[in-house]
């Protein structure tokens, strides 16, 4: 059967790159048209594991583009340079899956929005949470009301670090770590570097998914400053609404990395609601919700994924034949009103001041 679907990746800056093009590769209906990024070094591993082509390897995004044609553009830029990055593919009548987080600032995403409805096409923001079990399974939970109105939302996530793994989550050495430091863009601060812009959105966005699209009124925030380092490796955000308070936590430097062993505490989200709570970890098999009925608490098998709902890929691909509108945390909505979150969490961290929202104009 011919494939109806043409995807190109470009920019590895990110590893997820090689995630999401591990995806696109095992729909039985996309091919993986072409790749691109300045330095060809960054391809090697996807022009190995897919087995591209030399014509479908590029150095110069615009020649991908053009004699690729792709429908389906996969970006994975350092987060400070998303907005950049989504004008220049935006000319191109392309729809774009870009890789967390939405952006570096609000005023970037909604530069994004603006270039995006240059051809009027889908923008999906990609949160790989957004396709863990546990955590939608908590979200059905909430949805068919067993813990009542959500009242506060508890999230603690982060990894060793983001040099500790590549694609499909193959480790690094510490030498490697220690070698790449220096010179990564994650830890450079102009880049957009460090654990609350890199993890801080995960928790703003599916939490403001599981306040139903509930809008904050003030957040403060703050994050370490580690010696030698431009960028934080660990922040927390409280963040008000009119339910309570909400608190946030991003790690680099947990002690194990959550999908091989859960660290102390545990990577994932408590959620409490006006008549229950629910546990939901990463990764986990199971989670666990306390209700009135259940005040010892029940231990849930989570729901098995079923497609389209099952990795960004597909999920992508059903919106625009379907002709629907993108929904729950990758959607640019609740995206948006999660880097609105970021945005308050990162001035909070630098002005050591609260961040009033309440005359937000949304």
């Amino acid at each position: 059967m011919k494939k109806s679907w043409r995807i190109a990746g470009i920019n590895f800056a990110h590893m997820h790159m090689g995630d999401n093009l591990r995806k696109a590769f095992e729909h039985p209906n996309v091919e993986i048209v072409g790749i691109a990024d300045s330095d060809r070094s960054t391809m090697e591993t996807a022009i190995e594991n897919f087995g591209l082509r030399e014509d479908q390897v590029f150095t110069d995004y615009k020649a991908c583009i053009e004699q690729t044609k792709p429908d389906i553009v996969i970006l994975c830029p350092p987060t400070a340079e998303h907005g950049e990055w989504v004008e220049k593919v935006s000319h191109y009548p392309v729809h774009v899956i870009l890789e967390k987080p939405f952006a570096a600032t609000l005023a970037e995403a909604d530069q994004i929005l603006k270039s995006m409805e240059r051809h009027n096409k889908y923008l999906m923001v990609n949160w790989p949470l957004a396709w863990v079990a546990s955590h939608v399974t908590a979200k059905r939970v909430i949805d068919e009301g067993e813990i009542g109105n959500v009242l506060e939302v508890h999230y603690y996530d982060g990894n060793r670090g983001p040099l500790w793994h590549r694609a499909d989550k193959v480790e690094t050495t510490l030498d490697e770590v220690n070698q790449e430091k220096p010179h990564s863009w994650f830890y450079k601060k102009e880049a957009g570097g460090g654990s609350l812009l890199d993890y801080l959105g995960y928790g703003a966005t599916l939490g403001t998914w599981y306040h139903d699209g509930r809008k904050p009124l003030e957040v403060l925030s703050i994050m370490d400053e580690p010696a030698g380092l431009e960028v934080d490796e660990h922040s927390i955000t409280i963040v008000r609404y009119e339910t309570g308070l909400s608190r946030l936590e991003t790690r680099w430097g947990t002690f194990t990395d959550p999908w091989v062993h859960q660290p102390q505490p545990k990577c994932g989200f408590v959620i409490v609601g006006s008549k229950g709570t629910i546990s939901s970890y990463d990764y986990e098999p199971t989670i666990r919700v306390q209700t009135e009925k259940y005040p010892e608490g029940k231990v849930l098998d989570v729901d098995e994924l079923k497609a389209p709902h099952r990795d960004p890929i597909e999920y992508c691909i059903h919106c625009i034949e379907n002709s629907e509108a993108i929904k729950g945390p990758v959607s640019p909505e609740i995206s948006r009103i999660g880097q609105v979150i970021v945005d308050a969490a990162y001035e909070s961290a630098i002005t050591k001041q609260r961040v009033d929202l309440s005359n937000f104009k949304w």
